[in-house]
This record gives structure tokens, C-alpha cells and sequence, in this order.
């Protein structure tokens, strides 16, 4: 892993080094300027015109030929309100009027800023591809009993791979030793040691801290989480914000009322002052010209929205897209599942009430049929019932969307679901079983009741916790559920919820919503199954819960909580309301000070050195202002 670590500060090294060489000309220029002006200032010695004129187009050449080429590029296509075109301009007028060594400053403080601006959304990016691009190269496969190195990508589903002691995982997958203890951190943000049992999903990314480990790959290379997860963050920088999307389209307003307003400043006050002078007031105008470049609001604006996904990256939380932090500000009310969302989803039998059969034959039925699910309450059963499992035949099992399972088991008909389900096909049940306060499972063979099984839940330990959090934001809270109304409401009791639902179906879930959204609330609403992805599709914002969320719904979500943990839920929430009010101080601070400079440059009081230094100077503040989200601590 060393090795890897070296490689990449070497790869980056390279990386700064050619920055620095391919600015060659820009430096250049840089000290072309800082001796013309030392001459001039500190040892009172001109050169001639014609001489100082050359070295001053050379530095200006070295300087702006980048800028220049893309203006004229742009002006070709008819395109005239840009920074680029607006800073030719502007320096070609300098030169106009003699003002060769601001025409100079101008064109290399610009290009500097662009420099810095360039080269710190470049290290936002490559800090968020590092953070989650952390997949190793090489992987131990055992094949005919031999182990040999390979590229992950050459792994097969069902081949079994070696993960040594300190060794990242390569691919996702089940173990198949006794148990092996994992750093989890590139998963879910979180460096607290892991122990995994046997049959326990291994995902790439993770790192074994003790012994040799054996994983039998579930899923290609690039179909594991982390390859997904790095895919989804590097969409995430290309999705804008509707604050982006407002400065974008602002930006193509603002310059032509730049020009504009420019170029009445030259005009209007011929007709005015009795002492009306074009050089000075030209002068004004280019200065109103300098100050006005929207660069900075341009490039710290998606520069705050990368260090808002990096952060939230490194908390073990994905946003899809900078538009959905925008969303996540709005939110006042989060809608969420029961099972795992707030309860952990690691289901224990409490008790097995067969009726007319016996209970070995009973739970083979069962856990026959449950088998072919991964939900978290047919996982329990069929551990439990795994004593009881020899081969059976099962046939043409099909799901009922929120209800259960229904198959052919040995040749007999076996339904497995809720009360619900058994309503709706008119099969009578023992009344006894709605008096329980634990999830039941009811059965039927053959069309007849066969008894049922209750399920314990437990809920998360941080759950509790962002209730109270979320309330205390002035955030609504509500849970959604498809189990019965008696679990519902004591977790419900328990947890502090606003309003509790149970027995929903999907599309009971998809109503509920749908009425609260017409109602003008803005909702989040979190899950983690199948069943919960059209009301996450629908939400405002939709969340899922990564660890045991389904691939549809992880898909389906806006944003992702990669450890399961709901008071992430909160983290997400902080992150966006910090990212936001980044970008609106920077928002503020370069509006703030152009205006002000613009008012000053044109009472003739600012001077193109002072709009320059303006300009440059609030565009590395909100650049600094913008990278420093990413390194941000939040409260526990």
C-alpha cells in the first residue's frame, strides 16, 4: 500500500511540476513587469518609447496570448460578453492611452488568477476522485488450488480471493472464513474496526486489519459498491446547482450591461462636463471594465459545491449532484422507513406457532420459501430455520410488492406475508395474532392458515439522537411503514416521531407523499428496500441507505448514507446549510466589492492597478473561502 501511496505523490509531484513549466510565459511576464517598474519607481530610469513599448507588448504577449486567442476565438462566433473578450479590451485600451505597465498588470494578475483558479477546481476534483479512487490494482485469486495475482477485473463471479493482513479488498463479495475484522472507512466514513462473520458481505474498499481472509466474489469489478460510488461522485461535479445555474445565466446578463454601461461612461458626460477630457474618462471606463469580470463568482461558486461533496464524501455521504445540496438546504420535513432506516434490520424469531402442522415441516415450508428473498425479515427466518433446510423443490415464486411471497414448495402452495396480504385473498387467520406487538409473519399452505412466526426488531442506536436533531432544526418528522400499526406506533413512541404510519403499501407510501408535497412541503425521504424506491424517486430529495439498500434504490436515491447510520441524515443536512452559506458569502463578498470599486473607478478615484488588485485579490479569498469546506470538522 505504500507503494500505491508513492506512486500517487509522485504522479501529483509530476502534475505541479508541469503546471509550473507550461506557466513559463506567464512568470515571464510576471518579471518582465516587476523590473520595468523597479527601473521606473526605484531607480527614476526610463527607456525610450519606442524600446519600452516593445518590452511591454512582449510581456503582454507572454502574458495574455492564451486570453487573446480565446477571445478572438469567441469573437469569431459572435460571442463578445465574456471575461476574456472584456479583458482584451480592456488592456488593449490601456495600451491605447499609454498606459503600458497597467495594461501589462492587468493581463498578468488576471492570468494569475485564472492560474490559481484553475489549479484549485483541478485539486477540488482530484481530491474527490482520491478520496473514494482507492480500488487496489492487484488481487489474490485461488484457482486449482493455486493462488496467483491478477487485476481485479479478471475475477470471475463465484472465484474465491485472499485478502491479507493490512490489504485493501478488491471486490465485493461474501466471507467465507470464520470472521475477519475490516477498516470500513472508504465505505462508510467511519475508521472503527469492523468484525465480520462468516456468510458477512465484504465490499471493496474495505482494508483487513488481522489475519488472511478468504472472500467468494459476488459482483464484477466494476459492479461493486465502490465502483459505483466513485462513478456517482464524479457525476455528482457535473450535476449544477440552481445557484450555479443563476450565475451562469447571470453572468451572460451582467456583461453586456458591463459593455454597456462602459461605453456610456466614455459618451454621456461629453454632453456634460464643460471639461470633458476622452482620455481620463476612457481611463474610467477600463477600470469599470477590470473590476467587472464575473470570474470569481464563475469559479468559487462550483468551486464551494466541490468541497461540499467532498466533505460529505468524507463523512460517508454521497450527493449525486451540487443541485440536490441546494434541495437539502429547503427541506422541512424528513419522511422516513422504519425497517432498516431506524431499526437495524437484523431480525431475531421470537416465536414459531405452527397450526395443524409440525413445527419441522412448518419452518422447512417457510424458510424454503423465504429463501428466495433478501429482505431482512426472510434473512432471519431462513438463519433460523437453516437446521431444518435440506433440498427441496421450489417453483414459480413471485413477490407481492409490500404483502410476501407466495411459491411451490414440495409441490404444496406456501404464502408467507403479513395480515394484509391475508385479507386481501380471504384467508381467515387466528384472531390471537393481532394482539401480538412484534412483527408477524403469517403462513398459509395449500390456501389453508398454518400458523405464524413472530420477528423482533431493534432500533439503531443513533436513531433517537437525529430525531432530536432534526427537530431541533425546525424539521418535521414522519415514518412510513409496511409493518403493522401496533410496531409502528411503539417505535414511533420510542423515537419521538411526529407522525407515524403503518401497514403501507408502496403506492400507500407514493400517496402520502404526494399529499404532503401538495401541501408545499419539502420532503426527504429516506429508505432502503425495493419497496422504497418510487417515494424515493418522488421526494424532493430522496435518500437511501447504502450498507443494506438495495441497487435499485441506492440508483434511484438523490443521496446516499453509506454506513446505514441515520444521524448521517443530520450530517447531510449540516453540510449542505454550510456549503450554501459558503457560496453566498462568496456571492456577497465579490458583489461587495466590485460595486464598490465600480463606483470608485468611475468618480475616477480607483486606478486600473487598484481594479485589478480588486479583482484578483476577491477571487483568491473566495477560491480560499471555497476549498477550506472540504477540510471542515461538524459536530458530532
Amino acid at each position: 500500500m505504500k507503494v500505491e501511496k508513492k506512486d500517487h505523490d509522485h504522479n501529483h509531484e509530476n502534475d505541479e511540476n508541469r503546471d509550473w513549466i507550461s506557466h513559463w510565459p506567464l512568470l515571464m511576464a510576471l518579471l518582465i513587469l516587476v523590473v520595468m517598474l523597479t527601473l521606473t519607481y526605484g531607480f527614476n530610469f526610463k527607456l525610450n518609447y519606442l524600446l519600452e513599448l516593445v518590452v511591454f507588448v512582449i510581456a503582454y504577449l507572454l502574458a495574455g496570448y492564451n486570453v487573446i486567442k480565446l477571445a478572438v476565438r469567441k469573437a469569431l462566433h459572435l460571442d463578445f460578453f465574456n471575461e476574456f473578450f472584456l479583458m482584451t479590451v480592456a488592456t488593449v485600451g490601456a495600451f491605447a492611452i499609454g498606459s503600458y505597465s497597467e495594461g501589462v498588470a492587468v493581463m498578468v494578475f488576471y492570468s494569475i488568477g485564472e492560474w490559481f483558479q484553475d489549479a484549485a477546481v483541478a485539486n477540488a476534483k482530484r481530491n474527490i476522485k482520491a478520496l473514494l479512487d482507492i480500488r487496489p490494482d492487484i488481487v489474490t485469486v485461488v484457482r486449482d488450488g493455486k493462488t496467483l495475482s491478477t487485476h481485479p477485473s479478471q475475477v470471475k463471479i463465484n472465484e474465491i480471493i485472499q485478502i491479507k493482513p493490512g490489504e485493501k479488498v478488491a471486490l465485493d463479495g461474501m466471507l467465507i472464513s470464520a470472521k475477519g475484522t475490516f477498516n470500513t472507512a472508504a465505505i462508510t466514513g467511519e475508521s472503527i474496526p469492523d468484525t465480520k462473520l462468516k456468510g458477512s458481505m465484504i465490499l471493496a474498499g474495505m482494508i483487513n486489519l488481522n489475519s488472511l481472509t478468504e472472500v467468494k466474489v459476488q459482483s464484477l469489478f466494476q459492479d461493486s459498491k465502490l465502483s459505483k460510488i466513485l462513478e456517482m461522485v464524479q457525476d455528482a461535479t457535473a450535476r449544477k446547482s440552481q445557484t450555479q445555474l443563476f450565475i451562469s445565466r447571470f453572468a451572460k446578463v451582467y456583461t453586456p450591461i458591463v459593455f454597456l454601461l462602459a461605453l456610456m461612461l466614455v459618451i454621456l458626460p461629453f454632453f456634460f462636463s464643460a471639461n470633458y477630457s476622452f482620455q481620463d474618462w476612457f481611463y474610467r471606463s477600463l477600470v469599470f471594465l477590470v473590476i467587472s469580470c464575473p470570474c470569481a463568482l464563475v469559479v468559487s461558486i462550483p468551486l464551494g459545491y466541490f468541497g461540499g461533496i467532498g466533505l460529505a464524501s468524507n463523512n460517508g455521504i454521497l450527493f449525486k449532484g451540487a443541485n440536490f445540496m441546494d434541495v437539502m438546504t429547503q427541506v422541512d420535513m424528513v419522511v422516513m422507513d422504519k425497517t432498516g432506516t431506524l431499526t437495524k434490520g437484523v431480525f431475531n424469531v421470537q416465536k414459531v406457532v405452527p397450526h395443524l402442522l409440525p413445527e419441522e415441516e412448518f419452518l422447512l415450508l417457510v424458510a424454503a420459501l423465504e429463501s428466495k428473498s433478501t429482505h431482512p425479515i426472510a434473512i432471519a427466518i431462513t438463519k433460523y430455520a437453516g437446521k431444518f433446510l435440506p433440498d427441496v423443490k421450489i417453483l414459480a415464486v413471485e413477490e407481492e410488492a409490500g404483502h410476501g411471497l407466495k411459491g411451490i414448495i414440495n409441490g404444496k402452495s406456501v404464502l408467507v406475508g403479513n395480515a394484509s396480504l391475508f385479507h386481501k385473498l380471504n384467508i381467515a387467520y387466528d384472531p390471537i395474532v393481532d394482539d401480538e406487538v412484534d412483527t408477524v409473519v403469517l403462513v398459509s399452505v395449500d390456501q389453508q392458515y398454518a400458523g405464524y412466526l413472530t420477528i423482533a426488531d431493534e432500533v439503531k442506536t443513533d436513531a433517537a439522537k437525529t430525531i432530536a436533531a432534526l427537530h431541533k432544526m425546525n424539521i418535521s418528522t414522519m415514518m412510513l411503514s409496511g409493518d403493522k400499526e401496533i410496531v409502528v406506533a411503539k417505535v414511533a413512541r420510542l423515537l419521538g416521531i411526529g407522525e407515524a404510519f403503518g401497514a403501507l403499501l408502496p403506492e400507500d407510501k407514493v400517496r402520502k407523499v404526494t399529499d404532503l408535497k401538495a401541501m408545499g412541503r419539502r420532503i426527504a425521504f429516506v429508505g432502503d428496500g425495493v419497496n422504497d424506491a418510487p417515494v424515493i424517486a418522488l421526494a424532493d430529495v430522496g435518500i437511501a441507505m447504502g450498507g443494506m439498500g438495495s441497487d435499485t434504490t441506492i440508483e434511484t436515491a438523490d443521496v446516499v448514507i453509506q454506513n446505514d447510520q441515520p444521524f448521517k441524515l443530520v450530517t447531510a443536512i449540516r453540510v449542505a446549510r454550510l456549503t450554501k452559506k459558503v457560496v453566498w458569502q462568496n456571492i456577497a463578498l465579490a458583489m461587495g466589492v466590485k460595486v464598490l470599486v465600480l463606483l470608485l473607478g468611475a468618480g475616477g478615484l480607483a486606478t486600473l492597478w487598484e481594479a485589478v488588485i480588486a479583482d484578483v485579490g476577491v477571487a483568491l479569498l473566495a477560491i480560499l473561502n471555497a476549498v477550506r469546506i472540504q477540510k471542515m470538522k461538524l459536530p458530532e
